[in-house]
């Protein structure tokens, strides 16, 4: 008998995916000692879009967040997702940034990082499951996994063998927008299995309602892992629930579950309090949207591209907005749609429709993704649009990264004393001004807070702080 154990996304991709990433440290801080006695594999509670939304809208400082965690999470292990060598951001960014950042984040407490690239280009990850490694995390390797001409099974395990032969401790299908069928994830995960002897973990999204059957499906197979959210804050552009396959497993004769179902309820409880609390970015989604299996829109991107129609009062486009990202991407090489790829294809879309003509208006990050910037894509890209981005330039073909020069040094004298350590350095370095601006305030508030706490004679800094707005 085998054991399927579970990696709980509640407190990263559940509420990045419904949510816009509004969940706060706060709202997380009263489960989690039950959260981690209920024999969960592994929290997947940072990276993605939580460090760029606590700068952002939050007032946090997201290193504090791995830190508040790991004093309550003793017995599970912390996961994050790394975007290879865009770290955190939505470009590239040198390889001292990314040393300093993976130090930092096994230093202040992240076990696994799970690291992907949107293009599968293995250049990109190179240095991040080198550094991974050094710094004794768990370094998992993530397919990101797409449909289309040139996405084959053949095509993924040429990339999981990179991925083994660089090293990774275990691999994952990362099924952003919900695209996985059951035959395909069967396929996948026996063909990974019968090839490499690493775990095998399965990653994806109710969006299109084909999750449940991929993830029993990759079980029947052989998967080691399979990623859930507790229920209230699964499905719709979420993961699965854990509830229902705990059940579900419970019955299979071949499969061995360890999980505290009874506190699972309870923490469901409290994150059903919590969705309450933010109406206003809740994606809401009441039915499975066969459209994405079109555009092939992740989870963590639906909610936000609903918001940013919504700011722009043109939520009448969406419709419109989805079927020509299915056209940008074809045009761009089929790149699948994950962070930065996903915004860069979705940014260019919302844009060739509500200014009436396809093209008229190009982003910087639609010139740097063309001219090679992100890495390589999938398929060749159309030579017309090639030219109209480009002009007489050639794309590169070396290493992105290779040709950034370090900017460390360079980034300490900019921000002078508002970095107090590196972890200040490494926020500057990934979102300047979001990150100057909250350094700013933070720095503001601990003068604050110093003083109120000496007035009272406190023996500690209360365990969340919140800096005022």
């Amino acid at each position: 008998m085998r054991e399927v154990k579970f990696t709980d996304t509640t407190l990263r991709d559940a509420h990045q995916s419904l949510l816009a990433t509004r969940m706060r440290t706060s709202e997380m801080v009263p489960v989690l000692e039950d959260m981690d006695a209920i024999g969960y594999n592994a929290f997947e509670m940072w990276g993605g879009a939580t460090f760029d939304s606590c700068l952002r809208y939050l007032d946090e400082d997201p290193w504090e967040r791995i830190r508040i965690i790991r004093k309550h999470v003793k017995n599970t292990k912390l996961q994050m997702l790394l975007r290879g060598q865009n770290i955190l951001g939505y470009s590239n960014y040198p390889d001292d940034v990314l040393e300093l950042f993976v130090e930092r984040a096994v230093k202040n407490g992240i076990d696994v990082i799970r690291v992907f690239d949107a293009l599968n280009d293995p250049r990109n990850l190179q240095k991040s499951i080198e550094f991974g490694k050094r710094y004794g995390a768990h370094v998992q390797g993530a397919i990101s996994y797409t449909t289309s001409p040139v996405h084959t099974v053949e095509k993924y395990l040429e990339f999981a063998k990179s991925l083994v032969d660089m090293g990774v401790d275990s691999i994952c299908i990362k099924d952003m927008a919900g695209l996985l069928t059951a035959p395909m994830a069967y396929k996948m995960v026996k063909e990974l299995k019968k090839n490499f002897s690493l775990p095998v973990e399965v990653h994806s999204h109710f969006t299109t309602g084909l999750a449940d059957a991929a993830y029993y499906a990759a079980i029947e197979a052989g998967a080691d892992i399979i990623d859930t959210a507790t229920s209230a804050l699964a499905y719709g552009t979420s993961q699965p629930a854990v509830e229902p396959f705990f059940a579900m497993l419970s019955d299979m004769k071949n499969v061995k579950v360890d999980l505290d179902i009874d506190r699972i309820g309870f923490v469901n409880e409290h994150f059903v309090h919590v969705r309450e609390a933010h109406k206003d970015t809740d994606v809401s989604m009441k039915t499975v949207n066969t459209e994405v299996l079109k555009s092939q829109v992740p989870g963590g991107m639906l909610s936000n591209l609903v918001n940013q129609l919504k700011a722009q009062n043109a939520l009448d486009k969406f419709s419109e907005v989805m079927k020509e990202m299915a056209k940008v991407r074809k045009e761009l090489g089929y790149p699948p749609l994950v962070t930065p790829t996903s915004q860069v294809v979705g940014v260019q879309a919302v844009l060739n429709v509500l200014s009436g003509e396809r093209y008229k208006i190009i982003t910087n990050e639609t010139k740097k993704y063309v001219k090679g910037m992100y890495g390589r894509p999938p398929a060749p890209i159309d030579e017309e649009i090639m030219k109209k981005v480009l002009g007489d330039e050639k794309p590169i073909e070396v290493r992105p990264a290779d040709m950034l020069k370090p900017v460390l040094d360079k980034l300490k004298k900019e921000i002078g004393v508002l970095a107090k350590d590196d972890e200040d350095l490494l926020s500057y370095a990934l979102f300047p001004q979001v990150a100057k601006k909250f350094l700013e305030k933070k720095y503001v508030a601990r003068i604050k807070v110093d003083f109120d706490i000496a007035d009272e004679n406190m023996d500690e800094f209360p365990e969340v702080t919140v800096y005022p707005a």
